[in-house]
């Protein structure tokens, strides 16, 4: 995967968690079965507390490998 490619999946993912986190995706989806598709199996369940904090965590952990991968290019592999 190239550095392009690398840094185009990385915004959009962030751009979608931000919408769930700050944008009133979280409570768009509450509850429904698409939050099951794009969240968690899980997700149906939980409150929209709970789905931003599954948002929170998601850029972290994704920000935190995305800085891994543009400074271990070896990495970028198991992504694509």
């Amino acid at each position: 995967m190239s550095l392009t490619e690398l840094v185009a999946c990385y915004l959009l993912n962030l751009l979608f968690w931000l919408w769930v986190v700050r944008w009133g995706g979280a409570e768009w989806l509450e509850g429904t079965l698409a939050s099951g598709f794009l969240v968690s199996l899980f997700a149906p369940r939980w409150s929209a507390e709970g789905i931003k904090l599954f948002g929170v965590l998601t850029i972290l952990i994704s920000t935190i490998l995305f800085l891994v991968a543009i400074f271990c290019p070896d990495f970028r592999y198991f992504f694509s």
